[in-house]
């Protein structure tokens, strides 16, 4: 019996032993669970420490970025260096490039921003050429700083006869354009999501403006829209604002935004800056912007010299874009009233009559000419120095731009702003624009030809009723005033088309530059 009990405590005792180490085990892992569960505590707490401290930073930082950001960031090389437009002067075209690249000049200090109760978005949609389009934007950018909202940069048009897929950022310097402007207007290159979003539901009002209209348009008939819908999309933008008795400030804003927010991309100064080098190299030299590519004869209706073949080549074109009104037109009748871009063969008569030196590198600024070498076979004879970017140029220079118009267009334009004298063949958007870019800089040397009283002439001399003596004296009788000399611009009443436009001429702006530069020399 005993020997039995022994047995039976020996055995509890052992059970005991294992029941305690089970319970010690237990007891250790629980501890071990306490201290794992303090020490993630404690990790947590760390990193709920440090993401408060870090969020506090970055809200700092961002309250400083406004201030010191640019400031740093404008120190950091660039690839493309913002050097003089020109090799022989033009200080005033360096003033309209922004120094911000140049170490030995100190650096530009950004307008603070404006500060307003913002009344919505605006998006615009651009149609036509490069200089159609760029009078249109400077025209949107003062509509959303009297609307007092927010403008989304401009869509560029792409399916005009160019079809040039460019987005504003490829021909225009963006940042600049945005921070430029940054004191007067807030520009966005996109919309906010929470708008963008309303827009992507159907949520925004689409509407082509009225053409020529007063300022006050914008603002008792878009503004309420915009009020309304958040966002409003002008879906063309092309003469929307009118020529003449507009506020100051919003013709000083017109202006601003063409002289200086309105920069092409560095690779495209950097260009056109090259062209003007090799021209500089080689002497003084004239820019022709002859106007007689195939577009501009079709849409015109405009064939002198055509053979039959390409007059019908061209009536098809025109019958081709619904968009183009116009569809019969009398060729002859619209020349006689000086409503034709003037022929190769026509100018050539005119630039000799002029008493253009003969050996003067002529620049070609257009594109492919109508009829090529056989319509330009008597110009390249009376003038035989002529040369286009595409001759100047290496192939791999234009590889980037050879199928971008727009580019290419803006690369003429340069040229054109920076040569000897600017002689445009017809009135377009480009002549208009350079025109009036040239008055800014000084009222450069541009001949602005009397097409109708050249026709005439022309006609005489050719069937003999002029000599040349006295057809060259009357060529020049005629064009004497005509040099770009300062004048106010004309004002039609109720026909706004048939005024002075404002770009070729923006006197308003001219007043204040020659008051500076008095005021400057006292």
């Amino acid at each position: 019996m005993c020997r039995i009990e022994s047995n039976k405590t020996r055995k509890r005792w052992a059970m005991g032993l294992k029941s305690a180490a089970f319970g010690g085990d237990r007891l250790e892992k629980l501890r071990n669970s306490g201290m794992v569960s303090r020490s993630r505590m404690k990790l947590w707490m760390i990193r709920a420490t440090t993401s408060v401290l870090l969020w506090t930073c970055l809200v700092q930082l961002t309250a400083l970025g406004e201030t010191w950001g640019p400031r740093v960031l404008k120190g950091w090389p660039s690839c493309f260096s913002q050097e003089s437009a020109t090799a022989g002067g033009g200080g005033a075209v360096d003033a309209a490039l922004d120094v911000k690249y140049s170490p030995e000049l100190p650096t530009r200090v950004l307008p603070p921003k404006r500060v307003y109760k913002n009344n919505g978005y605006l998006m615009v949609s651009c149609n036509g050429g490069l200089n159609q389009m760029r009078a249109a934007i400077c025209d949107m950018v003062a509509i959303a700083r009297h609307l007092n909202v927010t403008l989304i940069v401009p869509e560029l048009d792409k399916t005009s006869f160019w079809n040039d897929p460019s987005e504003f950022h490829d021909i225009f310097d963006v940042d600049h354009f945005i921070t430029s402007l940054r004191d007067e207007v807030r520009i966005l290159k996109e919309l906010p999501p929470r708008v963008k979003r309303r827009v992507e539901l159907g949520m925004i009002y689409t509407m082509p403006p009225i053409s020529w209209s007063d300022i006050s348009y914008y603002q008792n008939q878009i503004l309420p829209l915009i009020q309304k819908y958040k966002v409003v999309h002008l879906n063309r933008t092309d003469a929307r604002l009118a020529n003449n008795a507009q506020p100051m400030e919003v013709q000083k804003l017109r202006c601003r935004v063409n002289f200086s927010a309105l920069r092409f991309t560095p690779q495209i100064e950097e260009l056109g800056r090259k062209v003007i080098n090799i021209l500089r190299q080689n002497g003084p030299f004239i820019v022709l912007h002859l106007r007689y590519e195939m577009d501009m004869l079709a849409f015109s209706g405009c064939t002198q010299g055509c053979n039959k073949e390409e007059t019908e080549e061209l009536t098809r074109m025109r019958y081709a874009y619904p968009w183009w009104k116009e569809k019969i037109i009398n060729s002859d009748l619209k020349r006689k009233y000086g409503l034709c871009p003037l022929t190769p063969e026509e100018t050539a008569l005119t630039l000799r009559a002029l008493d253009i030196d003969n050996n003067i590198q002529v620049y070609i600024a257009a594109g492919e000419i109508y009829g090529r070498e056989r319509r330009m076979a008597s110009l390249r004879a009376a003038y035989p120095n002529m040369v286009r970017k595409e001759t100047l140029l290496e192939p791999s220079d234009l590889r980037f731009f050879q199928n971008y118009s727009s580019q290419m267009a803006a690369l003429d334009y340069l040229v054109s702003l920076e040569s000897d004298i600017f002689v445009p063949t017809y009135d377009g958007n480009m002549a208009k624009v350079v025109e009036g870019h040239r008055r800014y800089l000084g009222y450069k040397k541009t001949i602005l030809l009397d097409r109708r009283l050249l026709v005439n002439l022309v006609d005489q001399y050719n069937t003999g009723s002029l000599t040349w003596d006295e057809f060259s004296t009357a060529v020049k009788d005629a064009h004497a005033e005509r040099m770009g000399n300062p004048t106010k611009r004309s004002v039609i009443l109720d026909r706004p088309k048939e005024e002075d436009y404002f770009y070729s001429n923006p006197w308003e702006c001219l007043q204040t530059l020659d008051e500076d530069e008095s005021l400057s020399s006292m």
